[in-house]
């Protein structure tokens, strides 16, 4: 399962990704109305670190470093490339900051299902709320019984769940799912590997746990007809 850093971004439309988390999605970090145009993020460049100079990260490009250096040199690090990290190179750093920012993951996930999802109320809905800047829980690829058994609440839908379980079941080896959250609602999407059409379910945003139950009391044990017992 592809997994970016615990706090992270989305990278790309279809890799595994966790989007940023918004708690107050309706307000920007300005105070202002939140959007599209206000939500837009830094680059990210995959961290990598040059065989045999350890103790110095550089940000990946295509093929080189964003300082020129060329991939066959490269160790790729799990995590994106921090521009203000005391280990990482100056060059890529300034690279790094002057390049374009990007679409917010709700964004990005707003225009994927305008391709990949077919006109209805619940895309109808859904991208309102992407608009609004709801909650990206998880947005990942990953293997298609893990994701399916794990992350995709498959069981808490109540709209569309028919669709959706079907191509959970139908998916190979891996698939694409997202979960959003928005006014007590959640949204499950399903974004099949090959190319297919996206499938989207609602249903209500878990409530929290309640208390495990004790064991259940034990029955008496029954007396028998003309036993002595009491």
């Amino acid at each position: 399962m592809r997994l970016p850093r615990t706090v992270a971004r989305a990278v790309g439309s279809r890799r595994g990704m966790l989007p940023r988390m918004i708690d107050k999605p309706d307000i920007d970090a300005s105070g202002g109305t939140w959007s599209f145009a206000t939500a837009r993020e830094p680059a990210e460049f995959p961290a990598v670190e040059v065989e045999g100079v350890p103790g110095v990260e550089h940000a990946g490009g295509a093929g080189r470093t964003l300082c020129g250096i060329r991939g066959r040199y490269l160790k790729i690090f799990l995590h994106h490339f921090q521009p203000q990290g005391l280990a990482s190179c100056r060059k890529c750093r300034a690279s790094a900051e002057a390049a374009p920012s990007r679409p917010c993951g709700q964004e990005r996930l707003h225009d994927l299902l305008l391709q990949a999802a077919d006109d209805g109320p619940l895309r109808t809905d859904l991208l309102a709320a992407l608009r609004r800047g709801a909650r990206i829980a998880i947005w990942i690829t990953g293997p298609a019984k893990d994701l399916t058994r794990f992350h995709s609440r498959i069981d808490r839908m109540t709209e569309g769940a028919g669709p959706a379980a079907e191509s959970l079941a139908a998916a190979g080896a891996s698939i694409t799912l997202a979960r959003v959250e928005d006014a007590g609602r959640q949204y499950l999407v399903v974004l099949p590997p090959d190319g297919g059409g996206a499938h989207i379910a609602r249903g209500a945003v878990d409530a929290s746990p309640a208390a495990s139950p004790g064991p259940p009391p034990t029955p008496p044990v029954p007396r028998e007809r003309g036993s002595d017992l009491v």
